[in-house]
């Protein structure tokens, strides 16, 4: 996933550039300025409008977020981490866990693994995660919406900066060769506004829902172990109930590496 954003879009500017260079489209016709202005400036000034100074301060991380690798904790690795701590905490009790605790990188994670071994209700623990993950949720939809947004309203815009176009270029009829290229020009806007629109925008705000997603179904598999632990419940049992979270290729495979370690034991 950490090369398909920068894949995408060069396949996209080979897709437009390609399919204008086959039709006979002069590249140069590309070089307007005021289309630029119309779909860039005015799809900026549309978000900025449209979202507080708060959220919009978010962009540059979300952009990090399309173009570099998200790191999140394996799915199987994180449930041989649970199946261990259950270990430990059937022969030794939950606070035997305290000196994992420095250990676990993820901050969710560890806060949830300190809730359960200060010896918070159960419910408790529930409620302040899942609470958590919520309001992590709400920050994901909030920052794919601005990309939402913008990829409605720029080609919106290269409809208007059509008509500007046509505008200025039915302003002056005498010069018919003139006349088709400033008409050739005012759709330029349109060319623009529908290729940032449908080729960056929406699919960065789908990248960011999907990167979400991932993110959000990791810290609920989280909330199950720590509930899981909490619980006393077995080391056979914490893998059943987790391995719900893995695909069925991935079942297969964590099951496969389980009893490899067997067989090496033996």
């Amino acid at each position: 996933m950490k090369n398909s954003t920068i894949i995408g879009i060069v396949l996209g500017l080979v897709a437009v550039l390609g399919g204008m260079v086959l039709k006979g489209a002069h590249l140069s016709s590309l070089a307007n300025p005021a289309a630029f202005a119309i779909i860039i400036l005015g799809t900026v000034a549309s978000v900025m409008i449209a979202f507080p100074m708060s959220e919009l301060g978010k962009i540059g991380k979300l952009f990090k977020m399309v173009f570099t690798e998200q790191k999140l904790m394996q799915r199987d690795q994180l449930i041989a981490n649970f199946m261990e701590w259950a270990s430990i905490t059937r022969r030794e009790g939950l606070l035997a866990l305290e000196a994992k605790v420095d250990d676990i990188e993820d901050p969710f994670l560890r806060n949830g693994m300190r809730m359960i071994i200060d010896g918070n209700d159960q419910d408790f623990v529930r409620d302040v995660l899942l609470e958590d993950i919520a309001a992590t949720e709400d920050r994901h939809k909030a920052g794919a919406l601005i990309f939402t947004q913008a990829g409605t309203y720029a080609p919106t815009l290269g409809v208007l900066g059509a008509v500007v176009g046509l505008v200025a270029a039915l302003a002056d009829m005498s010069d018919m060769e003139k006349l088709a290229h400033a008409i050739a020009g005012a759709f330029i806007a349109t060319l623009l506004g529908i290729f940032t629109g449908y080729v960056l925008w929406h699919p960065i705000a789908n990248k960011l829902k999907r990167l979400s997603k991932s993110e959000i179904q990791i810290r609920l598999m989280m909330v199950e172990g720590l509930l899981s632990i909490q619980s006393g419940v077995s080391t056979i049992a914490i893998n059943q109930k987790l391995s719900v979270f893995l695909t069925p290729t991935e079942r297969k495979k964590l099951r496969e590496k389980e009893e490899g370690a067997v067989e090496q034991k033996a």
